[in-house]
């Protein structure tokens, strides 16, 4: 039996989903390993999807290809499954994060900007950096070095947008899809520390700094009234549109698409943005009339921990493609100081200037370094979903910002 016009195979299809989940269990396999307290989570499904890609792409490539032509499907198929996660989580963390969303951007409204716009800048000054003095150590033209550094900034920063952002500005240049190339494999090769380097950091600095958990995550939670009870107690006579709320999460993502693929100028939410800004507005405001326009935190749960998990396999089999092949020390160690410096700055940044409390100050950060993966282990780690409220509010300043320093990299250096 063929699907999709006889482009696919059941076949075809049940062995890409196999390979998913082969990944996934080896994958949470290897995140329960800790030492010192300190494991890999939802990200250890990342690093068995890099080895997975690295030797049996070109068979997963086979069981999807068709046609006379050998046209394979593979990119397209992983694409799927990378952008399906991606929806489910961060539309998930959005109806989370959404009814103490507004009190948190209220009261903190100054830092996440700032923070977010700090850790943008000094990861650009960092890039231009290793531009400047790697210049001297590489084969390459300057242009194509610059191009080269700008994918492994958006790799570091795990930045979909501005690895985006980044091709469609050399797309003008006169030797464009080689820049393009360029801008990918940087990509590639900074995308693993990106997401691993953050992952440990948000485990890492609770337990030097010795924090009380539970002290911190009373802090954060979001301070209730009698509205706010009442309110609480009215959505247990809410109509809901059926039981888990899969009805409602699925409008959310509907109109989220539509918001994200709207642009200005070149600048758009993206996927990303746009879910996220729909699900918080859902999630803050809980209801229209008597309709409840909340899934149930249940839901909400598995839904964020799928999608993270389809996320990073995904993007995982497609880099570990090709990640040996374009592996070079110098440039992974380029991406290591690119994550490092503003992820080191923005925490000390804000937990010496701007005074946020631990839990703030490292949701703020994940969702300064767009770390989406970083965000699932802090929500694991910290036992409450309202650090999500920090990265919400921080993730859009640092969405606008790090495209705005992609763009002016490859314009003027």
């Amino acid at each position: 039996m063929e699907l999709f016009g006889g482009l696919l195979s059941v076949k075809a299809i049940a062995f890409l989903m196999f390979s998913v989940f082969a990944v996934a269990g080896l994958g949470y396999l290897l995140g329960r390993i800790t030492i010192k307290g300190v494991s890999l989570g939802t990200a250890g499904t990342f690093i068995v999807a890099l080895v997975f890609g690295c030797f049996f792409y070109e068979t997963l490539a086979a069981q999807l290809t068709v046609g006379s032509a050998g046209t394979s499907f593979v990119s397209e198929a992983l694409k799927v499954v990378e952008n399906l996660g991606l929806i489910l989580f961060v539309t998930s963390v959005g109806f989370i994060a959404g009814p103490g969303f507004f009190a948190n951007m209220k009261k903190n409204f100054k830092s996440y900007v700032v923070l977010g716009l700090a850790i943008s800048v000094v990861g650009g000054l960092a890039t231009l950096g290793c531009i400047l003095v790697g210049r001297n150590f590489t084969d390459l033209t300057n242009q194509e070095f610059t191009a080269m550094v700008v994918g492994i900034l958006s790799g570091s920063l795990t930045s979909t947008p501005a690895f985006a952002a980044a091709k469609d500005v050399v797309s003008g240049f006169e030797n464009a899809k080689e820049l393009q190339d360029i801008i990918t494999v940087g990509h590639g090769i900074a995308y693993l520390f990106g997401v691993i380097g953050v992952v440990l950091f948000i485990q890492i600095i609770p337990k030097l700094l010795k924090v009380d958990m539970a002290k911190e995550v009373a802090s954060i939670a979001p301070e209730k009234n009698e509205n706010t009870e009442k309110k609480e107690e009215g959505k247990k006579k809410l109509i809901h549109i059926d039981e888990f709320g899969f009805g409602v999460f699925g409008i959310a993502v509907v109109f989220g698409l539509i918001l994200g693929n709207i642009k200005i100028g070149s600048f758009s939410l993206t996927t990303t943005g746009g879910v996220l800004l729909t699900s918080l507005l859902l999630g803050h405001f809980g209801r229209i009339g008597k309709i409840s326009l909340m899934p149930s935190v249940s839901t909400l749960k598995v839904l964020r921990e799928l999608g993270l998990m389809l996320f990073l396999i995904g993007a995982g089999i497609s880099g570990g493609a090709k990640f040996v092949e374009l592996f070079d020390a110098l440039y992974f160690l380029y991406g290591v100081i690119i994550t490092v410096i503003p992820m080191v700055f923005g925490f000390l940044f804000s937990k010496y200037v701007l005074k946020l409390k631990v839990l703030n100050n490292l949701g703020s950060l994940t969702g300064g370094m767009t770390s989406t993966p970083a965000l699932g282990t802090l929500i694991t780690v910290s036992g409450t979903e309202n650090v999500a409220a920090a990265y919400a509010a921080t993730y859009p300043i640092a969405l606008v910002s790090i495209v705005i320093v992609t763009q002016l990299l490859l314009t003027f250096f």
